[in-house]
């Protein structure tokens, strides 16, 4: 097979794909970053608790 093949097949696959509408890339957009925050908002309470509890144990504050 040679290079122009390739790209010719390649081409013609793309065709087939069934690509997202705008407004489904949107709404994943949407979702990945709520729950990004989400878990950016869970993480950082649980290293405040982590932390104060840890400097409790240690007697700091």
């Amino acid at each position: 097979m040679n290079i122009a093949q390739y790209f010719k097949d390649a081409r013609a696959e793309l065709g087939k794909v069934s690509w997202p509408s705008r407004q489904q890339v949107l709404e994943g957009t949407q979702a990945v970053l709520i729950f990004v925050v989400a878990l950016t908002v869970i993480v950082w309470v649980m290293d405040l608790l982590f932390t104060s509890g840890i400097n409790a144990a240690l007697g700091l504050r």
